[in-house]
């Protein structure tokens, strides 16, 4: 089990008030708080360590080059790759898609070629489609969810078709915390021959994940929800699509030549990283792997399983709130709206006022508020330093905000 009181003192911010009351943080969904280990990474890197990577011959310039690409191999241990050369670092889930999008799916798909996505899609896993849509005609085929916020695999690999070229789904939703088959999904589009990209921004943070396992052609994660700083991530790409693609940028340690008639590219997976990286970040991001991992991605699970259960009961005992996406199989992931006028920008902000921090809006996720037929909602996410004394305070704070809106 894990110690959580332990975990909450490595958190600097959670022991500050907002608001006159103690900080109840639960917009991890949005990005998670870091632990002073991360802190301490960031400064130190700043402070006494700082060069540029690969381009020095000197002690800082190797020492920041080491610590740097000793990344790679964290987030292959992390996400259960064995060959760590399949992972690219970038800034996070939003770039390697779209590294994706530009450099594996516009050359090979042309008019009347499909991409299959989820209803539950982030923004970030939906935008960079809509651009091969506007710029060569692509369709996109949407596999909706059933009434409890479940995703059918059978449904997404029924929707494959002769023109299919690309499955792109999310691991785990953001608004409505399902978790999703992808391992089921990846097999059966595999056996069609399709390739499959797998947005791991959120799973990565709540449960084990092994994409090695999972088989997946790609999979997207980002360092910010992961405890790390912002501007820092990677993505997995299997070494036949890395073949397969061309650079998405261009510049910097990508390169092996430039001549004023030519270009050799560098081997992958720098051919993929182009320019000065974020150099801290990712040291950042590693430091905060590593810390996760100290604990072990099964306990972190555990005890959030434990609060998402404590959560739904409570949630679900309130009458007048609408909870959006009831399958048990979801992580500690809430999206309510209230009965009544209010609005989730109006419920936030009351919880506000006694200390809660969750998040309000579309979540990024246009189609899936679309298909729940909502504008927004509200959202409460937890993480590893949370506690179900701070799911009764959400409630408390809920009830006021009811109380108040009648």
């Amino acid at each position: 089990m894990l110690d959580v009181k332990k975990i909450r003192a490595d958190f600097p911010i959670l022991s500050r008030e907002v608001n006159g009351k103690p900080l109840v943080y639960l917009d991890n969904g949005a990005s998670a708080q870091k632990p002073q280990a991360v802190i301490d990474a960031i400064t130190t890197a700043y402070a006494h360590e700082y060069a540029n990577v690969h381009r020095g011959l000197h002690y800082l310039s190797n020492l920041a080059t080491e610590k740097f690409e000793g990344v790679r191999g964290i987030i292959a241990r992390f996400l259960g790759v064995s060959d760590e050369n399949q992972i690219v670092l970038n800034s996070g889930t939003t770039e390697g898609i779209n590294m994706v999008a530009y450099g594996w799916a516009m050359p090979r798909m042309e008019a009347g070629d499909e991409i299959v996505l989820s209803v539950m899609e982030h923004h970030a896993n939906i935008v960079p489609w809509h651009f091969l849509r506007e710029r060569q005609g692509v369709r996109l085929k949407w596999v909706d969810v059933d009434a409890t916020g479940a995703l059918d695999p059978q449904k997404v690999i029924d929707a494959i078709g002769p023109k299919t070229k690309l499955v792109a789904v999310t691991h785990l939703s953001n608004v409505l915390g399902t978790k999703v088959d992808v391992k089921a999904i990846t097999e059966g589009a595999h056996a069609k021959g399709v390739p499959v990209l797998v947005d791991g921004s959120q799973a990565a943070v709540h449960m084990p994940v092994n994409v090695d396992e999972i088989g997946c052609d790609f999979y997207a994660i980002t360092g910010h929800k992961l405890y790390g700083p912002s501007g820092s991530g990677a993505i997995f790409v299997k070494q036949e699509r890395l073949q397969e693609m061309r650079p998405f940028m261009g510049g910097g340690d990508m390169i092996r030549e430039v001549s004023k008639d030519e270009v050799t590219y560098n081997d992958p997976p720098m051919k993929f990283e182009a320019g000065t990286p974020g150099i801290v970040q990712t040291i950042g991001l590693g430091v905060a792997l590593e810390y996760m991992m100290g604990f072990g991605m099964e306990a972190i699970a555990a005890h959030e399983d434990s609060l998402s259960q404590y959560a739904q009961e409570r949630l679900t005992g309130l009458n007048w709130l609408n909870v959006q996406g009831t399958t048990r199989d979801k992580a500690a992931i809430f999206s309510f709206t209230m009965d009544g006028a209010a609005h989730a920008h109006d419920i936030s902000t009351i919880l506000d006022k006694k200390g809660v921090a969750v998040r309000a809006g579309h979540h990024c996720a246009g189609p899936l508020m679309d298909h729940l037929g909502v504008s927004a909602t509200c959202r409460a996410s937890f993480a590893m330093y949370n506690t179900k004394a701070e799911v009764d305070a959400l409630v408390d704070a809920l009830e006021l905000a009811h109380d108040l809106f009648g």
